[in-house]
């Protein structure tokens, strides 16, 4: 009886797992996550969509502190008005003739609170838009985001490189910090080139 001859069979050879230097020209995992985590950040809202960031208190501290004076005069003419007559504030306000002058304290201090709070910046789904007072009188600017080449991002401060090779710099808000990374997730969305100063080493 013949024994039944094991035959041997070779193992195939596996591919290696270091390929060619065609290797090189592959994007690495690093980069390829980047890439992803950069889209993920990305940003584009809705046509209806308006996000509003005033002025930081401190540039409507002035203006508080006469509206707080306006109020203080209005509240004095009101008691002279109401009160007897035989006061000094009375006297002052009212014997004097001074309300005019009260109303118009009143409504300065008013409208210079309404006008500082004309300060700041609105993104939108279509671009930015700038409001600043100049010479007391508000201006509005206004880029699209085809106008706007780079945007470079500070902590809390924005700095716009458009088309034709000049630079505008946002004005300061309340928020600066929430105003840096919606501008960063938008831009991205928008396919534009963004710089974050205060995160590189």
């Amino acid at each position: 009886m013949l024994a039944p001859m094991a035959q041997s069979h070779s193992q195939p050879e596996l591919p290696g797992m270091i390929e060619s230097a065609d290797d090189g020209d592959r994007p690495s995992i690093t980069e390829v996550n980047g890439t992803v985590a950069r889209f993920e950040m990305a940003y584009n809202p809705n046509p209806d969509e308006r996000f509003v960031f005033g002025p930081p208190i401190w540039q409507r501290l002035p203006s508080l502190l006469f509206l707080g004076f306006g109020a203080a005069v209005g509240g004095a003419a009101l008691l002279a008005h109401t009160g007897s007559s035989n006061t000094a504030l009375y006297r002052f306000i009212v014997a004097e003739n001074r309300t005019p002058l009260v109303f118009v304290i009143v409504l300065a201090a008013i409208a210079t609170f309404i006008r500082s709070g004309l300060r700041g910046v609105v993104v939108t789904r279509d671009g930015v838009e700038t409001r600043s007072l100049s010479m007391g009188f508000p201006r509005v600017k206004k880029f699209s985001w085809p106008q706007i080449d780079r945007i470079i991002l500070d902590k809390e401060d924005v700095l716009f490189e458009l088309w034709n090779g000049t630079y505008e710099r946002l004005p300061k808000v309340r928020e600066g910090e929430k105003l840096t990374d919606l501008l960063e997730r938008v831009a991205i969305g928008r396919g534009r080139q963004v710089t974050r100063l205060d995160r590189k080493r």
